[in-house]
């Protein structure tokens, strides 16, 4: 199983990134995937997931109405499109999968105490 995320870079504040996360060892219809961020200083924490089955998706207060995510089955790639972005979004951003959790699930979790494989990061980088 194995998760890459690209599309990282320098953005100025306002402006806007599309985040990518390539997936192998799994599909992205049978398992939800999870975009998390690490800013300097600060934990981990889930900012948007997409569920398997359904394609609901989920956000934290603080993206809500910036942040889209959205899927490409037949790419088997999770894209996070970033708009509006602040500087308080420069942070290491992750995909991770939990594969111990139901397949085919209507849901999508953000807590980070999950049992989730994670990928390497791209890093944001907002200047105001």
């Amino acid at each position: 199983v194995q998760l890459q995320a690209s599309g990282g870079g320098l953005v100025q504040a306002g402006g806007s990134l599309r985040l990518s996360c390539a997936a192998s060892g799994f599909s992205i219809d049978e398992y939800s995937v999870t975009w998390f961020r690490r800013a300097p200083g600060k934990e981990r924490e889930g900012v948007s997931c997409i569920a398997s089955s359904t394609g609901l998706t989920y956000y934290i207060d603080s993206v809500k109405g910036r942040f889209t995510i959205s899927r490409d089955i037949a790419k088997n790639t999770v894209y996070l499109q970033m708009n509006a972005v602040k500087p308080e979004d420069t942070a290491d951003y992750y995909c991770a999968v939990d594969l111990t959790n139901q397949k085919y699930w209507m849901s999508c979790e953000l807590k980070l105490a999950r049992a989730w494989t994670w990928g390497k990061g791209t890093l944001v980088t907002v200047s105001s």
